[in-house]
């Protein structure tokens, strides 16, 4: 046996033609008239649908989306930093604590979550109000980028 002489045992199955008389005759589901019951491609091209879904607006409209610190807890800070040491978004960067955002070096804010038994000197850094009591009342200092939250 070869393979043109292999042949399937049932019969093909044929394609339901609608829209030539019969019980599916003359509209055949479609209705009457209009795009969507013509033959054909009938939708709009995608790009095109959604261009025109956007409001028409004039001018140059640009707001600057304020960037976001990263964040690190005093929790943090005990676990990886010895007693003495500064910290500065530079040196969180060297020990993997933060990233680089789109090649930058990010502002970063300390929070007080967590306890802190060692005297640190934070540097270049947001801090909020109850980690920085923290931290000095564990004998180290704040200095420079203080904000409160």
């Amino acid at each position: 046996m070869q393979l043109h002489q292999l042949k399937p045992i049932h019969k093909a199955k044929k394609k339901k033609r609608i829209g030539r008389g019969g019980k599916r005759g003359t509209y055949s589901g479609r209705g009457m008239k209009g795009q969507k019951s013509r033959a054909g491609a009938r939708m709009q091209p995608m790009i095109r649908e959604l261009i025109k879904r956007y409001p028409k607006l004039r001018g140059y409209k640009f707001s600057a989306q304020g960037t976001r610190p990263a964040i690190i807890n005093i929790g943090t800070i005990e676990k990886i930093f010895c007693a003495g040491e500064s910290i500065s978004p530079k040196i969180l960067l060297e020990k993997k604590l933060i990233r680089k955002v789109k090649g930058r070096i990010p502002d970063v804010k300390i929070l007080g979550k967590g306890l802190l038994e060692k005297a640190v000197k934070v540097e270049k850094c947001e801090v909020s109000n109850s980690a920085k009591e923290k931290i000095e009342k564990a004998g180290g200092t704040v200095s420079i980028k203080h904000k409160t939250s």
